[in-house]
């Protein structure tokens, strides 16, 4: 990643560890924290609405959330317009969502993968560029 990039950021307890970790990876960049602060038992709704809302409002370029299986931060996150949650466990469809679907928020499961594995997806997700042409008139068909 050459360039910083404004993230935002969030998980609930599931997540909490794997937010860290992509903190600390991702020190390079310029990361806003919307939580949660422990391990302790939350409602992921509580920080997916806050990332979700940075990213629509272009206070953050990208955001990403966690929890065990990022569904409930997915769910939750596309419920704003404009948001495009991707939930991605292999590199292929991280790379895949930013081509193909212009995907804005990396949502990733944190039971399901390694912390390796999280790398490598975030890192991915962050350097692919929306291909458009075919796929832009597909998106554009999202929104209600």
């Amino acid at each position: 990643m050459s360039t910083s990039i404004k993230i935002a950021i969030g998980a609930d307890h599931a997540g909490f560890e794997y937010k860290e970790m992509l903190k600390a990876f991702l020190s390079d960049h310029e990361v806003t924290d919307f939580g949660t602060a422990t391990p302790d038992s939350v409602d992921y709704p509580d920080f997916a609405h806050p990332v979700a809302e940075a990213v629509e409002r272009n206070a953050a370029t990208f955001g990403i959330l966690v929890c065990g299986s990022a569904n409930g931060v997915a769910i939750t996150a596309n419920k704003h317009q404009g948001i495009r949650a991707a939930i991605c466990w292999q590199t292929e469809i991280a790379e895949l969502a930013r081509k193909h679907n212009n995907a804005n928020i990396l949502c990733i499961p944190a039971r399901f993968i390694s912390e390796e594995l999280a790398k490598e997806i975030t890192t991915l997700f962050l350097n692919t560029e929306f291909e458009g042409g075919r796929h832009g008139t597909r998106v554009d068909k999202i929104s209600c």
